[in-house]
């Protein structure tokens, strides 16, 4: 899932960026509201997290020219204006949630997780199955054969990923683009330790693997014959 983050205090920015992309999400920062609306345009993302006061353009503005120019996308609103005339500002003018400064970073993700599932794209699956391995995008809920599985947010994000590939190859770079975000190779086995940890949780207990290593090329989440 890819989330634009319009927010000009820098401290702020950095704290959100990294919990959210610890927390699995792409994420790109615009620091101030022209830029953050020019990007809005430009850029197909899930969700976008607005600062209100901003420098150039404000938050409402923001959504509202968004609002005019047809697009749906799910709008957050982060503000340190906390009246309820403020949060029915913000509603009115087309943000889908108003969310007061200071807050709890797990809320955020939990409002996060709430508007994307509110949000799911028309025409787009809300369950993905391998086999007797299934994954509910809704509710995040991942089986095997009905086993519940664990799995922290970066791990459900490699799944999907695999899963939304299955049969075929994907390399590392994918993989960092992907899931990570990352548009180079820091040279580090993050990939492969948490393949690895993935492969255990999905694979443990069966005696048919699903994710498969392809030397020399990558990874591949198939049912073999």
């Amino acid at each position: 899932m890819h989330i634009l983050l319009i927010e000009d205090d820098v401290e702020a920015a950095k704290f959100l960026v990294k919990g959210l992309r610890e927390s699995g999400y792409a994420v790109d920062h615009a620091a101030t509201g022209r830029e953050g609306l020019e990007r809005a345009l430009a850029g197909k993302f899930d969700l976008i997290i607005t600062d209100r006061m901003l420098p150039k353009i404000d938050g409402l503005e923001i959504i509202q020219q968004l609002r005019a120019a047809g697009l749906a996308v799910p709008v957050l609103v982060l503000s340190a204006l906390g009246s309820v005339d403020d949060r029915i500002r913000g509603l009115k003018a087309g943000g889908d949630d108003y969310l007061t400064k200071p807050f709890a970073f797990d809320e955020l993700l939990a409002r996060i997780e709430a508007l994307l599932r509110r949000h799911g794209r028309a025409g787009e699956p809300s369950r993905l199955q391998v086999a007797d391995l299934e994954f509910d995008l809704l509710s995040r809920r991942v089986t095997r054969a009905g086993r519940e599985i664990d799995l922290t947010v970066r791990e459900q994000k490699l799944l999907e990923f695999l899963m939304r590939r299955t049969g075929q190859v994907v390399t590392r770079m994918m993989l960092l683009e992907g899931v990570w975000d990352l548009h180079f190779d820091p040279q580090s086995n993050v990939v492969d330790v948490h393949i690895s940890r993935l492969r255990q949780a999905v694979d443990r207990g069966s005696d048919r693997p699903l994710i498969h290593t392809v030397r020399g090329a990558g990874y591949v989440l198939r049912e073999e014959p």
